[in-house]
């Protein structure tokens, strides 16, 4: 029998021997580091010539990895593979056979917890507390998916007459094209993989070229958890050579996506056109992004909402989707919070992540720290500069956690997406307004509530329109199964990842009705 499940708790770092076992699996990670990774496709392990360089963001001297370089034959290769993988075998394999392998991959996972939570910080620049929460994240995915499957593999329930017999059963779509993003370099990766491998399909997983390799580290957990060759190949490389010809393949049947609007609406779009050969309409499982809102009423806990602001604006250095970069107070109290967010905000340090002595770790790459610090420059014009604003590339790339005053609500800091740590601060008339300016953007990802004020706790239920909306805390942080997670508008395709309806879009329909 299958226990219920439960999330993953998170490790307590104030402990000692937590931040021994953490040390330790850091100097591990580090023996480890400059190797070479091979693709993976149809179990076979392919070097090639032209390598992707992943490099630690906090130290750019420091190779994490080189990691081989797919191109168009080789996509061809493992698209034939996965192919044939799934129509002769995968399409009919056991479901309670799959999902084992998602329970013994997150066995294995928490085996080694602090060794892949040491990997993140390596890779991605994440703090420890963050690196820890993004394996634990992995670990629900697996662990919950695989208990999706079990619920709904026997289909769902329909009406039959006297005469008949009739069943009602999702069965698996065909070749998926997963492309996974940097940010949640463990956790989104695997989750949207397996969400694709557990319910039938078989797999091109095309990782964030900036956090390869621990992709590479994932497939062979998973191999060692037992699952067969050819179900999901690992093949990394550029999107606008590899990714770009899978979207178009007229073999491929759906494409999950995780990263930024542009990039996903190019997908969408492509994904939409029926190439020669082709004979179904492609599906899109696509998340995007937002422009995240924090509304503090005058009638609420003050401390609680500076202290929401500041860690959901800079946890992770703002390289969230969910990451608060518009908060919206009520005028009466503006200046008392803004003045406890300018407080709190300049108590935070950003550094290398590795000796867990600061809040924030590194932005991913130069692109990433190119960008926020242009957008620190148009901030300068479009309000007060009120902490923050500087950054430093010379060894890694750092950007100061950054917060502006009295913006106004249609200024591009409010309206664009900057995945840094830069939050907006504007002022709101009474709480009606408030919720009039968090709507004032194309995205719907998350939003937040601070009030004691229950009717409008009730408004925003019903008017503040995201798909993930918190009341009385910060707006990051979902748990997998306990806040399904997916946005509105240009946020995505509302999939709600860790939710009971995500596995079905990775699945059809399929009435079955007998004559007795």
């Amino acid at each position: 029998m299958v226990v219920p499940y439960k999330h993953e708790p998170f490790t307590d770092f104030t402990v000692e021997e937590n931040r021994q076992l953490m040390q330790e699996a850091l100097k591990k990670v580090e023996a480890d580091l400059g190797k070479e990774y091979p693709l993976i496709i149809g179990g076979e392990r392919i070097t090639t010539e032209e390598k992707i360089v992943s490099v630690n963001p906090a130290d750019r001297n420091e190779v994490i990895g080189y990691v081989s370089k797919a191109n168009k034959e080789l996509a061809e290769k493992a698209m034939k593979v996965a192919d044939e993988t799934f129509e002769t075998y995968w399409r009919k394999s056991d479901p309670k056979f799959r999902a084992d392998i998602l329970f013994r991959a997150a066995a294995i996972v928490r085996r080694r917890k602090h060794e892949f939570s040491a990997h993140l910080v390596k890779e991605g620049g994440k703090p420890w507390k963050e690196a820890d929460a993004d394996t634990a994240e992995a670990i629900d995915f697996l662990e919950y998916y695989g208990r999706q499957m079990l619920k709904i593999k026997d289909g769902a329930e329909v009406n039959s007459r006297p005469i008949e017999y009739n069943q009602f059963n999702y069965i698996p779509l065909g070749v998926g094209l997963v492309i996974s993003p940097w940010n949640f370099l463990f956790a989104i990766m695997a989750g949207t993989t397996v969400a694709a491998m557990v319910t039938g399909n078989t797999v091109l997983l095309k990782p964030a070229s900036a956090t390869p390799v621990i992709a590479y580290k994932f497939m062979e957990v998973l191999e060692e958890a037992g699952l067969p060759a050819g179900v999901i190949n690992y093949i990394p490389g550029p999107g606008s050579e590899v990714g770009d010809y899978l979207v178009d393949h007229p073999r491929t049947r759906f494409v999950s996506f995780t990263g930024s609007r542009e990039v996903g609406t190019r997908i969408f779009e492509r994904a939409a056109v029926v190439q020669e050969g082709q004979k179904w309409l492609k599906r899109t499982i696509i998340e995007m992004g937002g422009k995240d809102t924090i509304v503090v009423d005058n009638e609420s806990d003050l401390e609680l909402a500076a202290q929401s602001i500041v860690q959901s604006a800079f946890g992770f250095s703002g390289q969230k989707c969910s990451a608060c970069s518009r908060a919206v107070i009520h005028e009466d109290v503006y200046d008392q919070v803004k003045d406890r967010v300018v407080e709190l905000t300049n108590e935070l340090s950003a550094g290398d992540p590795k000796d867990n002595s600061h809040f924030m770790g590194p932005v991913i790459d130069q692109g990433a720290y190119d960008k926020i610090m242009n957008y620190i420059e148009i901030g300068k014009q479009e309000g007060e500069l009120l902490a923050g604003g500087t950054g430093d590339d010379s060894t890694g790339w750092f950007v100061n956690p950054t917060v502006f005053g009295d913006v106004d609500p249609d200024a591009r800091l409010m309206q664009e997406e900057i995945f840094g740590p830069v939050v907006g601060l504007t002022k709101a008339k009474d709480f009606d307004h408030a919720i009039e300016i968090a709507n004032n953007t194309e995205y719907g990802l998350t939003g937040a509530v601070i009030t004691n004020n229950r009717t409008h706790l009730e408004q925003a239920r019903r008017d503040f329109h995201v798909g993930n909306l918190y009341f009385n805390r910060g707006c990051t942080a979902a748990i997998v199964g306990y806040q399904p997670f997916g946005g509105f508008n240009m946020s995505g395709t509302d999939s709600k990842a860790g939710g009971p309806d995500y596995l079905i879009q990775h699945m059809q329909g399929k009435t079955t009705s007998e004559m007795l």
